[in-house]
């Protein structure tokens, strides 16, 4: 009996365990694609920077290619840019706390990873 309620409690915590992998690497996912997100505004924008404000250039809006002007589209792209930081910030964060919350939880109950 007292193995069976031991099996039962060691698959409660795998589960538990699974469940803290998956939503750290679901997190880690959002931070890259956010990173990459990122990365591309800075490079429009490195990219417009030099270009005189009246040349025309092309928007991607919600799947629609639109045509603006550079001085039209640079501010949009700062303020995207910056959103996008603070969102990665915030998910840097909660990524900060959901490991630490792992790791008191393998502490509480004495869990060591076998193979990681």
């Amino acid at each position: 009996m007292a193995n069976q309620i031991s099996a039962k409690k060691q698959q409660e915590l795998q589960l538990q365990y699974t469940n803290f992998k998956n939503n750290l690497q679901q997190l880690a996912q959002k931070i890259g694609d956010i990173e990459q997100e990122t990365e591309e505004h800075k490079l429009v924008l490195e990219t417009l920077q030099p270009l005189s404000g009246d040349r025309r250039c092309f928007r991607m809006i919600n799947g629609v290619l639109v045509e603006r002007t550079v001085k039209e589209v640079v501010p949009a792209l700062k303020t995207n840019s910056e959103g996008l930081k603070t969102v990665l910030d915030d998910l840097l964060k909660q990524y900060k706390i959901r490991q630490d919350e792992m790791e008191k939880w393998k502490k509480k109950n004495n869990v060591q990873v076998v193979q990681q």
